[in-house]
């Protein structure tokens, strides 16, 4: 006889409390394999296919495309052994509120924090309060009578439980703090979520609708004035004149949303200061012209300005290793790291990541160019992990390809400093004590003065500028 089993969303790592669903890949009623991807979601970090621990019939989807879900919830049940296709895979705690009591089923092994295919869990009676059931459910999607789904209790309205006040069912601590920015009352809404869990799209729809009672109120008042202003001056144009245009309102959420936070913390917990110079880049230029004149002739891959300005960080943070470090606010301290994973700024359509390049005090600047490219079309494609947009100690930005020449970085918390490359472009200069017309870049060094002073910084971004004038100056370090 078939199970329905339900999976819930897992812990996508690095603390992630919510995702947002962005597509469906299976539809109800379809036959799902074990580890089969079936939804695509988007976390703070990246995009990700999350593929389910059981194998049968998808008989109930829970959120739409859009939608957010936080740790825990619901994604989908599936009826097991309703299909010869595959049998269920026995997950932990995390992925399923029921689970087989014999099961036997084997998986891929594939596993995501929060729930794995692996060995069978000893099941835990889980004692629920009980919810008032009396408003009807959503009806589930219709499935063969061997494998319909378990009934759900209705959404019960937040902070009552058998009529008596209760905790307030929330579990992303960010919709706690969205309500608290709009003051809003959790305990006066109805969770959409199961069991009645409050979802950021509560407090969203909340907001909104606190928002058009504030304008309705306000436009009630302003009618007397507008009605004794029209009957007093009758104007043709006034007629037609359309109504006031409303602000839009974009949610702070995803990619843009956890930069935001990290914006916002660098700028709360880190004093920095920035140093900039201008540099000559003309004999780089002239350098990378006939490197990659030697690697057309060898068929080796093309060395890219940002891999040259990236291999010198390296050289420089090697003379500098207060620049590579982070501060330790709790015991007071501040850490030195012992290897250089460089970040470097990315924009694409989901907005500003940072990805690293782990290692690349061991690279030449061919691996590290060939590392970027690498993970600057997985961003583009929306297909980082978030290990991979993680972990940095030093980040290089390039905000040259937007054509501008200057600007004052946001340090990338909680790394200690952040180089940032203007534009290089023909410009009037001193060389050899005549004018003429040179490549020239702005280069601007944004870092924590609580790891270093003005010397340290300045010192470092000297050598960044003199390796940059003069390559032969980064050949002895190499």
């Amino acid at each position: 006889m078939a199970q329905v089993l339900e999976f819930k969303l897992p812990d996508l790592g690095e603390g992630l409390t919510e995702a947002e669903i962005v597509r469906w890949l299976v539809e109800v009623g379809d036959v799902v394999a074990i580890d089969q991807p079936v939804v695509e979601v988007e976390t703070a970090k990246a995009m990700v296919e999350v593929p389910c621990p059981y194998g049968g019939v998808v008989t109930a989807r829970f959120g739409e495309e859009g939608s957010e879900l936080p740790v825990g919830a619901p994604l989908l049940t599936v009826a097991v052994g309703a299909t010869d296709a595959s049998s269920a895979a026995p997950v932990g705690d995390g992925a399923a509120a029921e689970e087989p009591s014999g099961g036997s089923g084997s998986g891929s092994g594939n596993v995501l924090v929060g729930y794995g295919t692996g060995a069978p869990a000893a099941r835990r009676r889980r004692i629920r309060p009980e919810r008032n059931t009396a408003s009807a459910a959503p009806a589930a999607p219709a499935v063969p009578a061997a494998v319909s789904a378990p009934g759900r209790p209705a959404p019960v309205a937040v902070g009552e439980v058998n009529g008596r006040q209760g905790p307030v069912a929330v579990v992303s601590p960010l919709v706690r703090r969205l309500a608290r920015q709009h003051e809003i009352d959790l305990r006066g809404l109805t969770g959409s979520g199961p069991d009645g869990l409050i979802l950021r799209a509560d407090v969203d729809s909340a907001i909104r609708q606190a928002g058009q009672a504030t304008e309705a109120a306000t436009r009630t008042a302003a009618e007397p004035v507008v009605a004794e202003a029209s009957t007093a001056v009758a104007s043709p144009s006034a007629a037609g004149a359309a109504a006031p245009a409303t602000a839009e309102r974009i949610p702070l959420r995803g990619v843009r949303g956890a930069v935001a936070d990290k914006l916002s913390r660098s700028r709360s917990e880190i004093p920095d200061a920035t140093c900039w110079v201008d540099a000559d880049a003309t004999e780089l230029m002239a350098a990378r012209a006939a490197m990659n004149a030697a690697s057309g002739l060898s068929g080796g891959p093309k060395v890219s300005v940002l891999a040259l300005l990236a291999r010198i960080c390296t050289a420089a943070l090697a003379r500098y290793p207060e620049l590579n470090s982070t501060v330790d606010t709790a015991a007071r301290e501040i850490v030195r790291l012992p290897g250089v994973h460089l970040g470097f700024a990315a924009q694409t359509e989901r907005g500003l990541v940072v990805p690293v390049v782990r290692d690349a005090h061991t690279r030449n600047a061919e691996s590290i160019g060939a590392e970027i490219a690498r993970l600057t079309e997985l961003a583009r494609t929306g297909k980082l992990s978030p290990a991979q947009l993680t972990g940095g100690t030093f980040t290089l930005n390039n905000y040259g390809v937007f054509g501008v020449d200057g600007s004052t970085p946001i340090i990338n918390h909680p790394e200690a400093a952040m180089l940032g490359v203007g534009r290089i472009m023909p410009k009037p200069w001193v060389h050899q004590g005549e004018l003429a017309v040179r490549q020239v870049v702005q280069l601007s060094l944004t870092f924590d003065h609580r790891v270093c002073d003005g010397g340290t910084a300045g010192g470092f971004l000297r050598y960044v500028a003199d390796c940059v004038e003069q390559p032969a100056v980064l050949l002895r370090t190499l």
